[in-house]
């Protein structure tokens, strides 16, 4: 039921965000610059976060501390 929910959020929100990037696209070289660096850095730092949850976190960096302390 969530996942049915939350698909169609998804949906409308995306058909949103498409229509505001046509009114975009038909403004000044400028904004249309601005919108590209705000969407390209949400876009990356949403990837990060992502990749971070999914990857396992480095245990390289541990063992280095725990040598140090010795």
């Amino acid at each position: 039921m969530f996942l049915k929910v939350g698909i169609k959020v998804l949906f409308i929100v995306v058909e949103i965000f498409l229509g505001f990037y046509s009114l975009v696209v038909s403004e000044s070289l400028l904004v249309k610059f601005i919108f590209f660096a705000v969407t390209a850095s949400l876009i990356a730092f949403g990837m990060l976060k992502t990749i971070n949850k999914i990857l396992p976190a480095d245990k390289l960096n541990d063992l280095q501390v725990d040598e140090g302390d010795k």
